[in-house]
């Protein structure tokens, strides 16, 4: 063992006289401790709330959308087969979108509509595995829908998916009928009236963000085009990619292939705002998060400089028996580095103890009408610990050269002068 770090080893071990400097140097200890601790479990939470949001909106929405200029694509079987031979695509759907009135036995309600084709629709988004009730097949075409079903008296409905809080806004449980009021209805006489046709609720999902589980139904695509009186035409096409990070370039890739009439967004210019905020706040928290860690820095180099002063004595021997200046500094750059080290790792372990604890059990709920999901979420990534341990420990190694510095420039003879 070099003596540098004996010698180091050993004044962290205080005589019962030099106890004050030990406490100083467990105050030290803890406040890395603290530090680290709470800069891990912040970003870990920043970094789950993040991918959580994200799975969330990916199991809504799709990767790309693409929609034409000027109105609805008529031939969008022949569109879809043109899309999904782009590389990089795996699937592609049609589906419509609009806004409707629903109106159950006692309440109304908007939401936003979506008609998909059920068949295709679960290659492209996974709504299935959001559902609480029911499946995506009671969507598919009915086989009379007209009203005269035998032995069911006014037929056979056709079935809608709602979020679970706009099933509870509308009071509506499986198999109840609710009623879609669409403004495109039909010209008479007397003006523009409402069209409304009667759904049976055969479904309901539950996304885990309030802002579309509150407002968001599904039918099926044939049904949303005879409610907006749409023909065989629909409002775009929407796509699924191998890579939801290459999602930016296929789209584009997307709109060079099929040409000007059509336009596309990915589902990261859709959400920017949103994701841009989340990347700002993770940064912002990580560097007020590091001054907990810096003032750990300044008790480090506190208990530093008030070692050299209790030990001017034992550093004037050292080098009376040939210590270097070089070897002196290593004293307290190896004792610093023990505190920072130290605190490092067990700040490390209990971050990773509360990161645990609170992914296992999720005692933190949140209110899924003000934030976009209902409990905390939490997500460690590898190298976001490896930054932060190494960042610590830098931090503390920085802290140890003023400190070391003074002990290597002690003057001998002044130190032994009175002695």
């Amino acid at each position: 063992m070099a003596f540098e770090w004996f010698i180091g080893t050993r004044y962290l071990r205080a005589k019962r006289r030099q106890s004050f400097i030990s406490i100083i140097t467990v105050i030290s200890i803890a406040g890395v401790t603290v530090g680290v601790m709470a800069l891990i479990v912040v970003i870990a939470v920043m970094t789950g709330f993040e991918t959580d949001l994200r799975e969330k909106i990916l199991g809504v929405t799709s990767h790309i959308v693409v929609m034409q200029h000027g109105g609805g694509i008529e031939d969008h079987h022949a569109l879809r087969k043109q899309v999904e031979k782009i590389d990089g695509v795996i699937a592609a759907t049609p589906f419509t979108y609009t806004q409707v009135m629903l109106k159950s036995a006692s309440k109304v309600s908007g939401a936003i509509l979506r008609g998909i084709e059920p068949q295709t629709a679960g290659r492209v988004v996974d709504i299935e595995k959001n559902l609480t009730k029911g499946s995506l097949k009671t969507l598919e075409d009915p086989k009379k829908s007209d009203g005269s079903s035998p032995g069911r008296p006014g037929g056979i409905a056709p079935g809608i998916i709602l979020g679970r809080e706009l099933a509870i806004t509308l009071g509506v449980r499986e198999n109840d009928v609710v009623y879609v009021i669409s403004p495109r209805g039909m010209l008479t006489p007397i003006g523009q009236v409402p069209g409304m046709k009667r759904f049976r609720v055969s479904g309901i999902f539950k996304s885990g963000m309030y802002e579309y589980d509150s407002s968001l139904a599904y039918i099926g695509l044939h049904e949303a085009q005879k409610i907006l009186r749409m023909g065989d035409k629909v409002t775009g096409i929407e796509i699924r990619v191998r890579d939801i990070y290459e999602a930016g370039s296929i789209a584009r890739l997307v709109e060079d292939s099929l040409g000007f009439r059509y336009w596309t967004r990915d589902w990261m210019r859709m959400n920017r705002n949103l994701f841009s905020a989340l990347k700002l706040e993770k940064t912002v928290m990580f560097i007020i998060l590091t001054l907990i860690v810096l003032v750990a820095a300044f008790n480090i180099a506190g208990t530093l400089i008030m070692m050299v002063m209790d030990k001017n004595k034992d550093i004037a021997i050292l080098k009376s028996m040939g210590a270097t200046n070089q070897s002196i500094k290593k004293i307290f750059v190896y004792e610093g580095l023990i505190i920072g080290i130290v605190g490092t790792f067990l700040g490390v372990c209990g971050g990773a103890l509360l990161c645990w604890l609170l992914a296992q059990y999720k005692f933190i709920e949140l209110p899924g009408d003000v934030y976009y999901i209902s409990t905390l979420p939490v997500r460690m990534e590898f190298l976001d610990i490896a930054i932060i341990a190494f960042g610590a420990i830098a931090i503390s190694f920085l802290a140890t050269l003023y400190p070391a510095r003074q002990a290597a420039g002690l003057d001998p003879a002044q130190a032994l002068r009175y002695e």
